[in-house]
């Protein structure tokens, strides 16, 4: 029996039809939703007589209903003592605690939660915000509104 011969353009073409379908088998960006929150101390109601700053970077993938987040800090008055996402509320207003995050006092802070439907709705409409707590500020020494990046 005698082996068949393909011609080397077939090969070829067969190879670029391969790679330019591997470059579509991807998860659409439009499952995600990118989130960031800037935080200081004259965003909290009332605002407070502090330098620290921080940055909330956040993802949630509307598939899984994952939000995924990183907060980091400097120059507060002291060790964290509590971090939280409030809502629903727009910027100026305070809201109850809608997501605890844990404080270990590590930087950053890092987690993730699963959330539901209208916490979702309200998080992706920049209705939520992100403050850290310190014992020199138990009301909050710095806050963020979360937006889309």
């Amino acid at each position: 029996m005698r082996a068949r011969v393909v011609p080397l353009r077939f090969v070829v073409a067969l190879l670029l039809a391969a790679v330019a379908l591997a470059g579509c088998i991807v998860v659409p960006l439009s499952s995600h939703a990118f989130l960031k929150a800037s935080l200081t101390a004259d965003q909290e109601v009332p605002p407070v007589m502090a330098t620290g700053n921080g940055t909330l970077e956040a993802s949630y993938n509307k598939l899984t209903k994952v939000l995924s987040y990183k907060l980091t800090y400097a120059g507060l008055s002291g060790v964290p003592t509590a971090a939280h996402f409030h809502g629903p509320a727009r910027a100026g207003v305070n809201a109850g605690v809608v997501l605890p995050i844990a404080s270990s006092g590590q930087n950053p802070l890092k987690g993730e939660a699963t959330l539901t439907e209208q916490q979702a709705t309200e998080l992706q409409a920049g209705l939520w915000y992100v403050n850290i707590h310190t014992a020199v500020n138990p009301g909050g020494e710095i806050r963020g509104q979360v937006t889309t990046r």
